[in-house]
């Protein structure tokens, strides 16, 4: 066999193994057309272990006819991508940067069984949840013809309310119609539930606070000293990680602030001081934060206390006729 031969077949059988290498290479789910279609879309997530139960959320996408990419809500904070995702013979394993968590990386590994997710989560420093991954519902509805009359959530005072956890019993009062919270504190919820509404408030705050209104206790509208600041998803107007707001409408610390907000299925409208800073925009999952990843069903109104000192006054709430 001449040289010239033997070097065409040695090059040959490199460029065969090169091909195999980066076959094996690639998740599972990433060989084959529709091989990941039965995870794909958006997942609510209840995860359990020693320490309590939490809500979070997982979006599955194609990056790729054949590969995968993914976004996920923990505990708290915002929402972040994925580093790693394969779906294979039923199995799912998901890699997710921490935020706020111990360690460096959360470790989702799960099966699907009859439409739902179920497997166990890992945190670096060794700690293991289990967790169950439900479909999340679409909302996809029309806006009601008509809406309640307006109900004054603090008529009653602190009567329509209570607080997240007794840790600060008592940080939270209400004096000539304002409702405040002094750290350290706790999230304030109320006592009802409700599906779409609209929503009228004022707030105050001092300089460099940070709060909060859960929207059915699932969904965060940012309120932060953010006056003169870049418009960003985690910053005042906003669905925290998921809607920025259209312009930074913030007026300076220690003046009144107006925020009107309407919420149908998962489609929201905000208005801060008179700007439209959110218009009809769909909230792709729960924030950081909420109370419970139940998206299908009424919620409360959560306001946030446990970051930084906030007032709210004349709270009106119209629900859907």
């Amino acid at each position: 066999m001449s040289l010239r031969s033997t070097i065409q077949r040695i090059t040959n059988r490199l460029a065969s193994l090169i091909v195999l290498a980066a076959i094996f290479a690639l998740p599972v789910s990433a060989q084959e057309r529709g091989a990941a279609d039965a995870v794909l879309g958006r997942w609510d997530l209840a995860v359990t272990g020693e320490a309590g139960s939490h809500p979070s959320w997982l979006e599955i996408r194609l990056r790729t006819e054949r590969s995968l990419m993914a976004s996920f809500v923990g505990q708290f904070g915002s929402q972040r991508h994925a580093s790693t995702v394969s779906f294979s013979n039923n199995q799912l394993e998901v890699r997710i940067p921490a935020q706020y968590e111990q360690g460096e990386e959360l470790l989702f590994r799960g099966r699907l069984e009859e439409g739902v997710l179920r497997g166990t989560m890992r945190i670096d420093d060794g700690a293991e949840m289990t967790w169950t991954g439900r479909r999340a519902p679409a909302l996809d509805r029309p806006a009601p013809e008509t809406w309640g009359e307006p109900e004054n959530l603090l008529s009653a005072g602190l009567e329509g309310w209570h607080p997240r956890s007794e840790a600060h019993t008592g940080c939270w009062r209400i004096e000539d119609g304002v409702l405040s919270a002094t750290p350290p504190c706790v999230d304030l919820i109320s006592n009802s539930a409700f599906d779409d509404f609209r929503l009228s408030l004022e707030f105050r705050y001092p300089a460099g606070s940070n709060s909060g209104v859960y929207l059915r206790g699932r969904y965060e509208m940012q309120i932060q000293d953010d006056a003169g600041k870049a418009i960003d998803w985690l910053r005042i107007g906003g669905i925290y990680g998921f809607i920025a707001p259209a312009e930074n409408a913030a007026a300076a610390p220690g003046e009144w602030q107006r925020l009107e907000v309407e919420l149908v299925g998962r489609r929201v409208s905000v208005t801060l001081n008179g700007r439209d800073v959110i218009v009809a925009r769909e909230i792709p999952g729960i924030t950081g934060g909420a109370l419970d990843s139940d998206e299908g069903s009424p919620g409360p109104l959560m306001l946030q206390g446990d970051h930084g000192p906030i007032e709210f006054r004349n709270v009106l709430l119209s629900p859907a006729g």
